[in-house]
């Protein structure tokens, strides 16, 4: 694998932690700019939004660039509107820097994706996927705690400096590794490149990715009151088991990386059947600390191990359209990053407990794996009776 990957991975890292963080610094960035907390956890909505807009619009609008030329200028942005993130006192300002975070974190991810794949081959798109998105996976072991920690220190606006800093050696990664050119007979073109995705397989695996990363991102987003109300952790005890999360996902992303070239089906089909067991599971013995924390890291490692090989399908899918295959990617995974958390808010706002949310993340897998069977039954040509 070349070390560019891992280095691109490193500014995944960077913006996955950006992305992340916020959930430990809200109530310091509402003290400081003098508004209320509900009204600083916007700076997480408009991050989602600018998530899924921007992923298959940057995408378009980057296609006549080089790779080296996107790469730079979606990462160069993102350190900039951490810097003016940094040293704002105006809320306003900080909400528009979010925005443009997420345009920018958008347009990267997409073109990186069709960037890694493209330099180590045809058949490696698993592995180059695996690499990148480890960076959103460390982003939770290590840039969500460090970000937080960062704040106790010295103030929340550490932690953007911080993501601005660790962004850096990428840029001359990209500089110096990445190719100037597209390495393409035919110049790139939107109206191409979309007639590519028309595939049925395609729209089918991005449905299937946000369900599936609805269902992860709406277990985790509860995670903490299922933990002290249900489980009976003290509430110390939130920031390791968000650890073990985390190294869970980290171990997805690596198990997808050595099996999802060479066998994506049965890592999909066992993986997501293993998956809804698994909700089901924690859901009917979360009371047990023992088994709550045992089920939390399978749960994690099967959901990015299935999301990650759902990601490496959709460029499979698409190979005449790598970058706008990555873009429609990121904004699918975030869709249901959103909707994830929502359902999941719904079900414990209609009094159903903190239990609730890991039932409707076992009902999406279940829809997930119900949608599949159906796109390969569809996909099957029907037998013609002989005489």
């Amino acid at each position: 694998m070349p070390l560019v990957i891992y280095l691109l991975g490193l500014a995944v890292f960077a913006q996955g932690t950006s992305e992340f963080m916020l959930s430990g610094l809200l109530p310091d960035i509402a003290a400081d700019l003098r508004v209320s907390v509900p009204a600083a956890g916007s700076l997480t909505s408009v991050f989602a939004v600018g998530m899924i807009a921007g992923a298959p619009l940057l995408a378009i609008a980057s296609l006549r660039w080089s790779p080296r030329r996107a790469l730079l200028t979606f990462l160069i942005a993102f350190v900039l509107v951490h810097v003016v993130g940094a040293v704002t006192p105006s809320f306003g300002v900080l909400l528009a820097t979010r925005v443009l975070a997420a345009l920018a974190n958008a347009g990267f991810l997409a073109v990186a994706l069709a960037v890694a794949t493209r330099l180590v081959g045809p058949d490696a798109k698993g592995r180059a996927t695996s690499a990148l998105l480890g960076g959103v996976t460390l982003a939770c072991v290590a840039g969500v705690p460090a970000g937080a920690l960062l704040g106790q220190l010295w103030g929340w606006r550490s932690a953007f400096w911080a993501v601005a800093l660790v962004s850096v050696p990428a840029v001359f990664a990209i500089l110096r590794s990445v190719p100037g050119d597209r390495g393409e007979d035919a110049p790139p073109s939107a109206r191409r490149e979309l007639r590519a995705l028309r595939r049925p397989r395609l729209p089918v695996t991005l449905l299937l990715g946000a369900l599936v990363n609805g269902a992860t991102f709406c277990a985790f987003t509860y995670l903490a009151p299922l933990a002290t109300d249900v489980t009976g952790f003290a509430p110390g005890w939130v920031p390791a088991l968000l650890a073990v999360f985390g190294i869970g996902s980290f171990a997805g992303v690596t198990l997808s990386g050595r099996f999802a070239d060479t066998h994506p089906l049965p890592l999909l089909v066992a993986g997501g059947l293993a998956l809804l067991t698994g909700w089901i599971a924690f859901a009917i013995v979360a009371a047990n600390p023992a088994a709550a924390v045992v089920l939390l890291f399978a749960q994690a490692t099967l959901s990015f191990a299935v999301g990650s090989t759902l990601i490496s399908q959709v460029l499979y899918a698409a190979p005449e359209a790598p970058t706008l295959g990555g873009g429609f990617a990121t904004a699918a995974f975030n869709v249901g990053a959103a909707l994830g958390p929502w359902l999941g808010g719904v079900a414990i706002g209609g009094g159903l407990g903190y239990r609730s949310p890991i039932w409707v993340s076992a009902a999406l897998v279940a829809t997930a794996l119900l949608c599949g069977a159906l796109a390969v039954g569809l996909r099957r040509p029907a037998t013609v009776p002989t005489a």
